[in-house]
Parts: structure tokens; sequence; C-alpha cells
């Protein structure tokens, strides 16, 4: 199995990717947003609580050997196998470990329900491990549109049950079965789009050759994973499953937009990036698209979000989510810095360096740690800013290996997107003065979203950003080469 990809394939691709995490994780925000008007914060927290421990074991049995098939040259059945053999394994030991110390977790957060609740929900271990091999091949092969109906037709029906779960005040079980269906379905679906099957199969020296690259991303996405949650963990300890409710919902809104265009950008950028490894004239070009691309369309839509935060919160949410605005506010900031951070670092992945990038991991979560031990005594609001001092060293530090991996200078990236975050902060500061007039939330929302889009645009234009232009191009291109795209074949 090789892995030449032209640029062609990227734009289907991306296409496609950009398709499916619109339309799914658009469905998800919509169903929760409707969750949340009939479940408490509460409710919301104690799943937040009982992820930390299941996203730790998914990263654990799912990273580093999936990431080294996508990166690797040649594949064949035999590495395929080896490692879907042993994700099962991984999975089966962690869910029992999980599945003994559910009572501890639940007596240290002083939440009987967490016991149960984290023994149900971490059966989606043995799902995430099965499938997880198809999403590799869908990966190499750049064939996302294979995800499109696994992944919609997951969301729906779920989200669907879960709806009629909460409206039957089921409490926080509706959150459970919403997720536990959400990953069977998904899995069910891919065993039929997916035509790969595990052969009886197995080798140790394949899983040692592909573990001298893997481990290295294994380790550094168990660091951020621990890293991310740790918080989650203080919060839930230190304050309330409401809090924390609060805050998780704050961090939702913009993680979904960012996580729709920038991941849908990265998925396709690091098989294409992993392409062109020997290559690095090419490489830097495609990362400067990349950088430049993202930061055009992320800086505007979070300076946008945290503009509208509180009229969009209490519209959407209702009057009892309004504490989560500041983190909304926060999280945008935090969220704004992600082109910079995940584009030099799937650079770094694809040319095969991940000893640069387990280093930059640790170096980044000893900061992080500091920090976050010196806010915790000035609160969770505190806890929330440090994280966004904590987001402005590491884009310094996942850029510099690229200084010398690429040519490609802190001079030059802060360049790339000086224009686009600039136009976005006057931008900004236009529409909020409409902050200030009575109209009804609606209203208020809908005039400062028209007019902030007007207005970035019309200073993209004025100002001649090349962007702009790239962008109403490629579209032009992606419409003019996909005529083939159409219902018939989506169902095919």
């Amino acid at each position: 199995m090789g892995n030449e990809i032209g640029k062609t394939q990227i734009i289907t691709s991306l296409l496609w990717k950009f398709i499916e995490r619109v339309g799914t994780q658009g469905i998800q925000f919509i169903i929760m947003i409707i969750l949340a008007r009939f479940l408490l914060p509460e409710d919301f927290g104690l799943i937040v609580v009982v992820t930390i421990f299941i996203s730790i074991a998914t990263v654990i049995t799912q990273s580093g050997f999936n990431a080294a098939l996508i990166q690797a040259k040649k594949i064949d059945e035999l590495d395929l196998s080896s490692v879907f053999y042993l994700n099962i394994f991984i999975a089966t030991i962690l869910y029992s470990i999980l599945f003994f110390i559910s009572p501890f977790i639940a007596s240290f957060f002083e939440q009987p329900q967490l016991t149960p609740v984290l023994k149900i929900l971490s059966i989606s271990l043995f799902f995430g491990a099965f499938n997880s091999l198809q999403h590799t091949i869908i990966a190499r092969d750049m064939q996302f549109k294979k995800l499109f109906i696994s992944s919609l037709s997951g969301v729906i029906i779920s989200g669907i049950i879960g709806i009629t779960m909460a409206y039957s005040n089921l409490g926080i079980w509706a959150l459970v079965i919403q997720q536990l269906l959400f990953h069977i379905i998904i899995t069910v679906t891919l065993w039929y789009t997916v035509k790969w099957r595990p052969q009886l199969s197995f080798s140790m020296e394949r899983l040692g050759r592909l573990f001298s690259f893997g481990w290295k991303l294994l380790l550094s996405s168990l660091i951020d994973t621990i890293y991310s949650n740790i918080k989650n963990l203080i919060i839930g300890k230190l304050y309330s499953p409401s809090i924390l409710g609060f805050y998780n919902r704050g961090e939702q809104f913009p993680s979904v937009l960012v996580n729709n265009i920038n991941g849908s950008i990265l998925s396709v950028m690091f098989p294409a990036l992993s392409s062109q490894q020997d290559n690095t004239k090419r490489m830097k070009e495609m990362m400067r698209r990349a950088i430049v691309t993202s930061s055009f369309i992320v800086f505007p839509m979070m300076v946008g979000l945290a503009v509208i935060a509180e009229p969009l919160v209490k519209f959407l949410l209702t009057e009892k989510w309004l504490p989560a605005v500041p983190f909304l506010q926060i999280f945008c900031a935090i969220y704004a810095l992600w082109p910079i951070h995940t584009a030099n670092l799937q650079a770094i992945n694809a040319l095969g360096r991940s000893d640069i990038y387990l280093k930059l991991e640790i170096i980044k979560k000893v900061l992080g740690i500091v920090i976050l031990i010196v806010t915790i005594p000035f609160g969770v609001y505190a806890i929330a800013v440090g994280s966004i001092v904590s987001g402005i060293i590491s884009s310094f530090l996942n850029a510099y290996p690229n200084i010398t991996l690429l040519n490609y200078s802190l001079k030059e990236q802060f360049s790339d997107i000086s224009s686009s975050l600039l136009i976005s902060l006057i931008m900004g500061g236009v529409i909020y003065t409409i902050h200030w007039t009575n109209l009804p939330d609606i209203i208020k929302i809908f005039a400062q979203v028209f007019s902030g889009v007007i207005l970035y645009i019309g200073l993209a234009k004025l100002l001649r950003l090349e962007i702009l232009n790239y962008l109403v191009l490629t579209m032009k291109e992606i419409f003019k080469k996909n005529k083939e795209i159409t219902v018939k074949e989506i169902y095919e």
C-alpha cells in the first residue's frame, strides 16, 4: 500500500473531510444544545469527569501505531492485522482496569453515579479499537467520503435517541446512551463501507518496526491528553460538577468551529505532507498554505464568537448557562492559536521526527503544569486564563523546529498570519458596538454576524489579501473537478 498523493486528490479529500466534519459535528452540536436545554450543568460535568479516564484509555488503545501506519511509505496486510489485534488486546486490559477502579473514582469525586456510568461508557473502547484500522486505511487512501455516511448515521440516530431519553427525564443516562450508540453505529457502518477485514496473522517484528516511530507519538498523545484533562480533573474535584459543566460548555462552542475548519485541513495535510517527506521545499509550501488558510478562516470566527458569546448562550442554552460565557470567550483566544500549533506539529510528524514532537510535548506540558499550579489559588477563571498564556508560549515552541527542518522562520510564520489577525480584531471591535443596543438577542446575533462577515471580506479585499482570491479559485476548482460527487455516489 503506497501513498502517492496529488493535488486533485488532496482537494477532493479536503472537500469530503470538511463535509463529514461539518455535517456530523454540526448536527452533534445542535443535539448537544437541545440536550443542554433539558439537562442540568452537573449532568454534563459528570460526563466530563468520566470522559477524562476514557480519553486516556482511548489514546493508549489507538494512538502511536495507527499514526505510524499512516506515516509509513508502505504497509501490508500483516501490518494492519497485527495492529488490529494489539488494539483489541489493549482495549480489553484497559476496560478491565476501569471497571474495577470505577468505585474508587466515584469515591474520590464524591459522586456515586460515576461507578455505573464509567463501567458502561467504557465499553466504547472496544468499538474504537475495532474501527481504528478502518480510519487508518481511509486516511492513507484519502477516501474521506467513506466516513460521511457512517458518521452522519451515528450522530443522527444516537442524537434522536439521546434527546428522547432526556425529554423523558432520564438525566445523565441520556448522555451515556447517546455517546455509546454513536460509537456502535459508526463501527457497524464502517464494517460495510471499508472492505478491509483482519487476517489470522500477527507479527511482533512488524509491531516493533512500527513501534520505533509510534511510541513517541503514543507518549506525546498520552501526555497531551492527561494534560488537557488535568484541568477538568482539578475543577471537578475542587469545585463542583456544575462549574465543570459551565467550563466544558464554554469550550464546546469554539472547539466545534475550529475542529471543523482546522481539523479538516490538517486531517488531509498529514498524509499529504507525509507523501512529500523527501521534498522539504514542497512541504514548506504546503504547510504555509495550510497556516494561511486556517488563520484566515479561524481568526475571524474566534473573534466574532467571543463578541456574540453572551446573547448566543442566552438564546441557545437559556439563562441557566450564562456562567459559561466567560469560559467561552477565553477558549476563543486559546483555539485561535490552533492553526499555528497543529500545522507545525503535523509537518514535524510527517518528516518522521516524532522524537522532536515528543520533546516539544514534554517541554510544553511542564510549562503548562507550572502555570496551572500558579493559577489554581486564584480560582477557576485564572486557570482558564493561564491556558491562554501557555498557548501563546507553545506557539513559539512548536514553530521553532521548523526553522531548521523546513527553513520556515518565526518571522515568516508571523507575517503569514498577521494580516488575518489584524482585520479580525478590527472587525471584532466594530461589531462589538452593536452589543450596546437594546435589540432582542436573535436580532443582535444576526446583525453582528452579518456585519462582521461583510466587514471582514471587505477589509480583505481592501488590503488585497492573496488568500481570499486563493479560496475563491479553490472553491471553483473543487466544484469543477468534482461534478461526479452526486447524491447517487454518496450512497455507493
